[in-house]
């Protein structure tokens, strides 16, 4: 394995190399008063804004016109995947948030967002234990997003791989409303109205959007409603109050994943207990010869998601002088999700102990070893969570002059409080099972066992059927502190300093004495201190020259405590670690001419205690590997030419593997597990991505267009590398009019999705022990838009 110094002897040599390759035409340009002035200003890195190009960290920054112009605008994979060194997987259904990952963090997770903070405006919208909702984002509201990578990411706290801000749109002085509509392949539309504007110094946004869709898959329908209301307060010329509020409510039905082909070559079993026959080929169904259909579990136990939830956050801002300001970041919301889950079929089920058993046990045909029956694909899960959280941020920022010498730091407090209460019992044809015992609601989102006897009431006892119902809770107290010193004119020196501290616990509301007769209680405490330092050398003004280095920090979240068992209803996992990470970086910034633009990053990023799926029978345990090594290269360039022709390209280059062997009970063609070899490749990362556009203008008419193209190489399925999805390459092109008439501006757009009409798998669902792993994409497909608005 590669050592710390030598990478760091690859980073200067490749840093040289760079530098040779570009800053002939660089250093050469003797005007350089005319640089392309687009490097844009970013306020993610250093919590003040600060021209991107002039910071030692990767960061970019995605424009309005890239997540508007012919997008649908309700998922961030729309536009998040132009960004180097970021994976962003439509998995064309709403029932799961969509796959985004960073330089490999975020690429084992089944739910949400896991090894990246999202923020809205600096609002957090990851919880205290790390878990991130994408979903609760309204697009129509956003006018750039910034992405940033690398180990400056740590600022924000633990799981922090990267950090993805959206920063919603100003509201105009003068008062404007508006509407759109979209609609498009598979029964999808969307009706989006807003209005906007300035009134007494008040600035105002308000948004509403109702979205529908039939899906490409069978059962894969959604719908979702969503408002969002932004108001700003400016009490004076230094102080300024803004309230973000919003709100969604949505449901979907999971098709689930596809096996690679279908029946896998497996036997058919039959139980003669159950009258039930276990055959694979009506079990299962391919992604590549059947895409558009879903395994007979996901309608026999009508898989699905119901969600709403709302957040209300404020940000006070005060600037005391030139030198001094601070800001108080508040938040809280409730949110509330109820799955239906399907269990996997290669498995018995002892409803006594609750407890299921593989029926692979290494011979073929595979035999059953116990007299349990087999499992019904009518039979499920239903899982509910209702969470109460909070946070809040006091930062200041002092900037200055010291031995003339200037500087600005940042320093702050973090505390995120957040009470999960979790419910889950067993179903039967996406029911849940009745029970004899006391009635009561499952769950605050109003469902209700309707084939209880009695009245509903409240839980007074344990039911019978149900495998938790407990209370777990998460918080953060968290201190940072950050800074920049500019040594010389073509100097700067960047570093910080993070305390991170969480503790969970778990309050199970099943008496102990009840059968399984176990203790679901517990309760943990994580800590780590976390530096950064990074360095820019500005050689000239159109080229700079970075490194860095940080420490990481990636806490369990309370879902991959939950349990100690993967085939038992049992308590919490409390032996899980957090995994740590020395991360290494440098790069070069760069203006090759005045219109063109270039980044090229190299890191190395080595973890350890990396947190893995060690078993997912019906419940996913959670255990620690040893160590993991993340070496890659992103690059992006950005250029307007003339004619109005503009070229974007980004490729990053990730080897993401396990550099430690271990034993793994998750993956293979039976679910089985096996070795885990060391250069085995983390599932879930594609070791080449490539996106490349090519737009252009033509003002005469107020048109503009654009032809897309994504290549990604192969993707592996789970940790002991037993399949892997194909590399795949599409295009799509988008187009649009626009028209000013009078206080009117009305536009017009149409995209058409994978224009060659390729097959391919869009997203893996990572160590599925159900061979459920491929998710795929849509063939051709299109979208067509019209908007309008007023401006009074």
């Amino acid at each position: 394995m590669s050592s710390p110094s030598t990478f760091q002897r690859t980073l200067l040599s490749l840093a040289v190399m760079g530098a040779c390759g570009i800053s002939q035409n660089v250093i050469a340009a003797d005007d350089t008063k005319n640089i392309l002035n687009t490097a844009p200003v970013v306020v993610t890195a250093t919590r003040v804004e600060t021209n991107s190009f002039d910071l030692p960290v990767s960061i970019d920054v995605v424009g309005s016109e890239s997540i508007h112009d012919g997008q649908a605008a309700m998922n961030l994979s729309e536009s998040l995947i132009r960004v180097p060194g970021l994976t962003a997987q439509n998995r064309t259904q709403m029932a799961q948030d969509p796959e985004i990952a960073t330089r490999g963090f975020g690429a084992r997770s089944a739910f949400g967002v896991r090894g990246v903070r999202i923020l809205v405006d600096g609002i957090p919208l990851t919880m205290p234990d790390g878990i991130g909702q994408p979903g609760n984002v309204d697009l129509e509201t956003v006018k750039s997003i910034e992405v940033m990578r690398g180990p400056f990411s740590s600022l924000y706290g633990s799981s922090s791989g990267g950090i993805i801000q959206l920063i919603t749109a100003e509201a105009p002085k003068t008062p404007e409303v508006g509407f759109s509509f979209m609609a498009g392949s598979y029964g999808t539309t969307k009706e989006a109205t807003h209005a906007t504007g300035t009134v007494n110094g008040v600035e105002y946004l308000l948004n509403l959007d109702r979205y529908d869709t039939d899906g490409y898959r069978q059962h894969s329908a959604a719908w979702k409603d969503q408002a969002t209301a932004k108001i700003r307060f400016n009490l004076s010329d230094d102080t300024k109050v803004t309230i973000l509020a919003n709100a969604y409510k949505s449901a979907a039905q999971d098709p689930l994943g596809l096996a690679k082909t279908s029946g896998l070559d497996q036997e058919k079993i039959t139980d003669n207990a159950t009258k039930y026959s276990f055959n694979s080929a009506n079990a299962y169904h391919s992604a590549y010869t059947d895409p558009k259909s879903a395994p007979d579990a996901a309608s026999l136990s009508n898989t699905r998601v119901s969600r709403d939830n709302t957040q209300v956050g404020m940000n006070l801002e005060h600037v005391f002088n030139s030198e001094n300001t601070m800001s108080f970041i508040g938040s809280a919301g409730h949110r509330n999700n109820l799955q239906y889950l399907a269990l996997p079929l290669n498995y018995t089920y002892n409803s006594a102990s609750r407890s299921f058993t593989s029926i692979y046990n290494g011979v073929s045909p595979p035999t059953k070893t116990n007299t349990d029956p087999l499992v019904d694909p009518s039979k499920g899960r239903a899982s509910s969570i209702a969470r109460d959280f909070w946070s809040t941020e006091f930062n200041w920022t002092n900037k200055g002059e010291v031995f003339n010498k200037s500087y600005s730091i940042t320093t702050g407090i973090v505390y995120g409080w957040m009470n999960d209460r979790r419910q889950d019992v067993n179903t039967s044809y996406g029911e849940m099972l009745s029970t004899t015992r006391t009635p009561y609601t499952f769950a605050p989102l109003g469902f209700t066992l309707s084939t209880l006897a009695g009245t509903n009431g409240t839980l007074t006892n344990y039911q019978v059927n149900m495998n938790r119902d407990e209370n777990d809770y998460a918080h953060n107290f968290d201190q940072f502190i950050q800074g920049k010193l500019s040594l010389t004119n073509a100097l700067d020196v960047h570093a910080g300093l993070r305390h991170t501290a969480v503790n969970v616990s778990f309050k199970s509301l099943i008496p102990v004495s009840t059968s399984p007769k176990v203790n679901m209680n517990g309760d943990a405490s994580f800590g780590k201190t976390t530096p950064v330092a990074g360095i820019v050398w500005k050689v000239n003004p159109a080229l700079n020259f970075y490194a860095n280095y940080g420490k990481g920090f990636e806490t369990p979240t309370l879902i991959e405590m939950a349990y100690n068992s993967s085939t038992l209803a049992t308590g919490p996992n409390l032996t899980l670690k957090p995994s740590e990470s020395d991360n290494y970086e440098a790069g070069v910034k760069a203006f090759v001419s005045d219109n063109t633009r270039l980044n090229l990053a190299i890191f190395k990023t080595v973890t350890n205690n990396e947190i893995i799926v060690s078993s997912n029978a019906t419940y996913s345990l959670y255990s620690n590997a040893n160590r993991t090594i993340r070496n890659g290269l992103e690059f992006s360039i950005d250029s307007q030419l003339q004619q109005n022709i503009g070229l974007y390209g980004a490729y990053t280059y990730l080897d993401a593997k396990f550099d430690s062997k271990y034993t793994s009970g998750v993956g293979g063609i039976n679910g089985g597990g096996g070795t885990v070899n060391v250069g085995n490749t983390i599932p879930g990362t594609y070791k080449q991505q490539l996106y490349g556009e090519v737009s252009w203008k033509y003002p005469a008419l107020n048109f503009k267009t654009a032809l897309e193209g994504r290549v990604n190489t192969k993707v592996y399925i789970d940790d002991i590398n037993s399949a892997a999805a194909p590399g795949y390459a599409i295009l799509n092109i988008r187009g649009g009019f626009e028209q000013q008439l009078s206080n009117w501006k009305v536009s017009e757009y149409l995209r058409i999705e994978n224009i060659l009409d390729r097959s391919y798998i869009g997203a893996v669902r990572v160590n599925d022990n159900s061979n459920r792993n491929y998710e795929a994409a849509a063939g051709r497909n299109w979208l067509m838009g019209l908007s309008a608005s007023y401006r009074f």
